[in-house]
């Protein structure tokens, strides 16, 4: 796994060992950057479920001002913490070992307005929904927040209605997807 543009451009990322993570491809991670990164410089990006830092790292190496990583496992933390001093952007990075509710709730004290929101949670167990049901309540997203999720193809999002959320599109690829969501 690599750096694809940016500062960090062809860095290559540490990634971790095992089936708890699921890195997301260079080819899906290039196609999304490809339709946020006219508007990635200068943004907040806030990546949870982070994993490796992968997705974080691209936006800051393509100009997002700040990323905040939240990663509720020590392993995956560790090795964001080595990709960012690797890519040297650990100075614009922010990591939050816990989990993802509970980060949205301790960044929701402090204010912040986040331009993107990317959470690509393990599939299956529903963690999307809790995410979006506690982002629904907090301050985070504004009326410009893009929240963009990598899901599996069978998780739906007819809920996010009730949120006062609406899909603004989709992207669907051979074995996931993201969906991009905002008010």
């Amino acid at each position: 796994m690599r750096v694809i543009a940016g500062s960090a451009k062809r860095l290559l990322l540490e990634t971790i060992e095992g089936m708890d993570t699921r890195p997301t491809t260079d080819r899906i991670k290039e196609t999304l950057f490809n339709m946020i990164n006219p508007y990635i410089s200068g943004a907040l990006f806030l990546d949870l479920f982070s994993g490796s830092g992968a997705i974080g790292i691209e936006a800051l190496s393509r100009g997002a001002k700040k990323a905040w990583f939240v990663e509720s496992q020590k392993k995956p933390m560790d090795c964001i913490k080595r990709n960012l001093v690797h890519t040297k952007l650990n100075e614009k990075a922010e990591v939050m070992l816990l989990d993802a509710v509970t980060a949205i709730r301790q960044l929701d004290s402090k204010g912040v307005v986040f331009d993107y929101i990317h959470m690509d949670p393990p599939y299956g167990k529903g963690l999307e929904k809790q995410v979006l049901i506690e982002l629904a309540k907090s301050n985070l997203v504004g009326e410009d927040t893009e929240i963009i999720i990598e899901s599996d193809l069978d998780t739906q999002f007819d809920y996010v209605v009730d949120l006062g959320f609406r899909i603004q599109k989709e992207k669907i690829y051979k074995t996931n997807k993201h969906v991009f969501i905002c008010r």
